[in-house]
């Protein structure tokens, strides 16, 4: 498989958007704890966060989620950023019983500067994030002009409503 993003020995800064949620344990602190620790990986800068939100499990069940979205930039390539992600996953104790499973943690790339993909590995931009109120309200805390390929953050808000989030303080 080649990776069409550039190494990090070429010093190109790419830019992406990170969805985090969680539902079991202490979930803000575990997201806080998650930001943290990306943050100072050495290949990552300029991370900006979201306000945190509570959300309704969509397509699932179990306690309400904590949710944000972060824009960072990066050396890495795509897939290095998702082992980074799923690497962090994991050590704060990520299981993957089922599909939509209650987590600890959750780190999925939704943008990743403007390439799309759809390969085994993963898929950019994320393939639900436009169907997803707690995904798209952080994202258009962080980029309220941004367009998806489904249409602006403001008419998938709209399409989402009926899917409840509320923001924390």
């Amino acid at each position: 498989m080649i990776d069409p993003t550039p190494t990090t020995d070429e010093q190109v800064w790419n830019t992406a958007f990170i969805g985090l949620g969680a539902n079991l344990g202490e979930a803000h602190q575990t997201l806080l704890k998650a930001i943290e620790t990306l943050g100072r990986h050495a290949d990552i800068r300029h991370l900006q966060l979201s306000p945190f939100y509570s959300s309704a499990p969509v397509q699932s069940h179990g306690p309400d989620y904590v949710n944000a979205v972060a824009r960072l930039e990066t050396r890495l390539t795509p897939y290095a950023l998702l082992d980074v992600l799923q690497a962090l996953e994991t050590r704060f104790g990520r299981e993957r019983p089922y599909r939509n499973a209650p987590r600890t943690l959750d780190l999925d790339i939704l943008l990743f500067n403007n390439l799309v993909q759809n390969d085994p590995v993963l898929t950019l931009p994320h393939p639900r994030m436009h169907e997803r109120a707690f995904v798209l309200q952080p994202l258009k805390n962080l980029a309220p002009d941004m367009m998806l390929a489904q249409g602006s953050l403001n008419d998938l808000l709209t399409a989402c409503a009926g899917q409840r989030i509320t923001q924390m303080h």
